[in-house]
């Protein structure tokens, strides 16, 4: 409902507008509701499961873990990283290719194409960008191709292979902190323009000359009206009676 809404919110053309004036150097994306809308990292966790890529026994593992993190019992850090160890013993081709056809199937249709429009500009215009996300790296890789994006220019969650076999040894897990920090260790400290839709993209989005929360949740609503930073929703996830156009 409109009356919920706090922040001041962006039309596309305002939303456009705002990061063509910026004239970003180095851009940084979220991407689960931000580049497209859902998340990608708990739906690619179904999906392991009712296609079989999962054992058993690690199947009944995620999914008490995943029911104590629904309860506030388990940690965004920690169910993230537990999300990408779940994969332990797989082949990284097995995956790479799981996520291909994840991907195509159950998420390439919510791509925000004025998302899409914005990163092709942006790319054009040989701005750097960035993807970094919580969730596992063989997916946001998957996805972001959509975008041009690179694979070396994706953090996201991630474990060690070895032999081309998956382990359990975390490597990253960027989220909420932990963004800003895998930032940090690729040498973006000041972005000139972050873009993200929760609250564990907030401190990611302090560090920018210019935050853009895109399809913001009710936290981050909340933190960008008290933050000053205006909200931009994509036509199809825009709140009734706010209009994109």
């Amino acid at each position: 409902m409109v009356e919920k809404v706090l922040a001041e919110s962006l039309s596309t053309a305002e939303f456009h507008g705002a990061v063509r004036g910026l004239e970003p150097v180095v851009a940084v994306f979220d991407c689960d509701g931000t580049l497209w809308s859902g998340d990608a990292g708990s739906t690619f966790m179904k999906w392991s499961i009712d296609t079989g890529l999962v054992s058993r026994e690690t199947t009944d593992w995620i999914d008490a873990r995943y029911r104590g993190y629904r309860r506030g019992e388990v940690s965004e850090l920690t169910i993230c990283g537990e999300m990408v160890q779940m994969y332990h013993g797989l082949r990284e081709e097995e995956m790479r290719r799981a996520a291909r056809e994840f991907f195509a199937s159950q998420i390439e249709k919510n791509i925000f194409p004025e998302m899409l429009e914005l990163v092709g500009e942006l790319k054009a215009k040989g701005v750097e960008i960035w993807a970094v996300s919580s969730t596992n790296d063989w997916v946001i890789e998957e996805g972001v191709t959509r975008f041009g994006i690179a694979a070396e220019r994706v953090l996201a969650a991630r474990v060690q292979v070895v032999d081309g076999v998956v382990t359990e040894k975390l490597l990253d897990v960027p989220t909420d902190e932990g963004k800003v920090a895998s930032l940090a260790r690729v040498g973006i400290v000041a972005p000139d323009a972050v873009f993200g839709n929760s609250v564990h993209d907030a401190a990611m989005l302090g560090i920018a000359r210019r935050a853009f929360p895109v399809n913001p949740s009710a936290e981050l609503i909340a933190r960008s009206a008290a933050e000053g930073w205006p909200v931009y929703w994509p036509a199809s996830v825009a709140p009734r009676g706010i209009s994109s156009k």
